[in-house]
């Protein structure tokens, strides 16, 4: 009886041993905080330059419609410069037409910082005006001078929706204003961010005018003159939006 209870013991005692030698390790990774902190930090950065990217393209395609209707433009403008050059315009003409250019550039109210590039192209014809005016070739003056009023107009649009007084930190203009449309219904927020109250809802295919950006966020204006900040994903062209 003896024997067979030591046995017994025995074999409890081998047992465990085997059960103990056979016990896989716990080899399971131990989560590292700083490695996710890492991951999730350039997840934001990433997102932050597509938002950029896309807004960027917006307005390259923006600025590639309007120098086409620039060109047709200045075509035309060319076809009645030459006829004035026939009649020989007069001085007084083309002295006439610096002076406005001269004068709607010096009205603008430019933020510190922001220069469109219309009104770097004014500036430029009015100087190549004057130049022209200079030598007596007053037709070449008087189209010069023209074309400076227009480039003026169109620097002043893109300035439109944006008063110097109320630009943001980190806020960029759009070289041109962009006509938009909402792709979805979309809130509109007093300030460049999702912790900003919503002023406004805009129901989807509503058209607004982008023009400026800050981060992922772009400040519009609507059709009755409302004007906030629309997360950029919640917008596209016109043409873009209607697909």
């Amino acid at each position: 009886m003896r024997s067979a209870s030591a046995r017994s013991l025995g074999l409890v005692a081998c047992t465990a041993a085997l059960l103990v030698a056979c016990r896989k390790p716990n080899t399971a990774p131990v989560p590292d905080p700083g490695r996710a902190d890492s991951v999730t930090a350039r997840a934001h950065d990433l997102e932050q330059r597509v938002a950029r990217l896309e807004l960027q393209r917006l307005e390259r395609d923006a600025q590639v419609d309007q120098l086409q209707t620039q060109l047709d433009a200045a075509r035309r403008e060319v076809v009645r410069a030459m006829a004035k050059l026939q009649t020989l315009a007069s001085r007084a003409e083309a002295a006439s037409a610096m002076a406005e250019a001269e004068v709607a550039l010096q009205s603008l109210q430019l933020p510190a910082g922001q220069m469109p590039p219309g009104i770097v192209e004014a500036r430029q014809l009015l100087a190549q005006a004057s130049d022209e005016f200079n030598k007596g070739n007053y037709g070449g003056a008087l189209y010069l001078a023209n074309q400076s009023k227009s480039a003026t107009g169109a620097g002043r649009g893109a300035l439109g929706g944006s008063d110097a007084t109320t630009l943001r930190a980190g806020e960029v203009l759009f070289a041109l204003p962009l006509s938009l449309q909402t792709t979805g219904r979309a809130n509109v927020r007093e300030g460049p961010g999702a912790a900003f109250h919503v002023v406004f809802t805009l129901d989807a295919g509503t058209t607004v005018t982008g023009r400026s950006y800050a981060d992922q966020w772009v400040r519009v204006t609507d059709e009755s003159g409302r004007t906030g900040w629309v997360y950029y994903g919640l917008v596209g062209r016109r043409a873009e939006a209607a697909r």
